[in-house]
């Protein structure tokens, strides 16, 4: 039996649980219930985390592309948000009006001025964005629904779709009456009706004794109002105030205007080009004054000539 039997030393020596214990404490130890990482098996695609199944390596590469996709999105969004932004507060959806001029003494019906600016931009859609709107197109069509405004000076936005608009009115210089209607007329010879400043230094006296018919006046005096303001304003420029303008008796094609320097009466004809005119008037009015002269009138109706009495 003791043949049989192997000797105590040769049985060779189990392992020991300290032995066991130093061993598992390498990372890569083999668990029940658990998958190894970096496995390749295809029953492995369904699992709801593949965190435990990537190596750290794979796990900061995937985290890298995440990153980047979101941040190419963002960045999309931004670059997209950035001309939406710049057509919403741009746009016009309502209009309000001011006149930046203390000269003003009366006051000003904004509404009517809001109502042509919008009237123009429901027939231009396009303009209700600012950076597309044409001023300029724009002041001449308000000016010519409402002849007292002059332009449109400054357009600035109040608030998203609402635009501000200052725009200034024109300063008469002279004033006509026909047939109990007052006519004013600026320095740019443009005729109007409505007069928000003080009464013109200029009234236009008016001895033809022609009473215009009612669907003439408008053409009539508005030419004639025209070249009222152009000599006014011309005169002006050269040194000489008028203070008086008269329509002569039987016409509507002559002017006669009183200086204040000197008190000549000058007379003038529409046909005439104001530039050419005052030109003359300057030259004879000079004349008269340095020979001490103060004739009846000037008439300087024909150019480069000057008639006197």
């Amino acid at each position: 039996m003791s043949i049989l039997r192997k000797r105590q030393k040769d049985i060779p020596r189990r392992r020991s649980v300290e032995g066991i214990k130093e061993k598992t404490s390498s990372p890569n130890i083999y668990k029940r219930n658990r998958t190894l990482t970096g496995t390749t098996s295809n029953q492995l695609n369904n699992v709801n985390s593949k965190t435990d199944l990537e190596s750290p390596r794979v796990h900061a590469r995937n985290l890298s592309i995440r990153r980047r996709k979101i941040s190419f999105i963002l960045i999309l969004i931004i670059i997209s948000a950035i001309p939406i932004w710049i057509m919403i507060s741009n746009f016009t959806a309502s209009v309000s009006v001011n006149i930046n001029d203390v000269t003003v003494s009366k006051s000003v019906t904004s509404s009517k001025y809001e109502q042509a600016i919008q009237d123009y931009l429901n027939m231009n859609p396009m303009s209700r964005l600012l950076f597309i709107l044409d001023k300029s197109a724009m002041s001449a069509y308000v000016s010519s629904k409402l002849p007292e405004v002059s332009n449109i000076q400054k357009i600035n936005t109040v608030g998203i779709g609402k635009t501000n608009f200052t725009i200034s009115m024109r300063v008469p210089i002279a004033g006509w009456q026909i047939n109990g209607k007052q006519y004013y007329v600026d320095s740019s010879g443009i005729p109007f009706e409505v007069n928000y400043y003080s009464a013109p230094p200029v009234q236009i006296v008016d001895n033809s004794g022609i009473t215009p018919k009612i669907s003439s006046i408008a053409i009539a005096s508005t030419r004639f109002l025209s070249f009222v303001g152009k000599v006014v304003n011309e005169a002006k420029q050269s040194g000489y105030t008028v203070t008086q303008a008269i329509l002569p008796e039987n016409t509507t094609r002559e002017l006669e205007v009183r200086l204040k320097e000197g008190n000549y009466l000058i007379k003038l004809s529409i046909d005439r080009p104001v530039g050419e005119q005052i030109e003359d008037m300057t030259a004879a009015v000079r004349y008269f004054a340095e020979h001490g002269q103060n004739p009846q009138y000037i008439d300087i109706r024909v150019s480069a000539r000057a008639f006197y009495k």
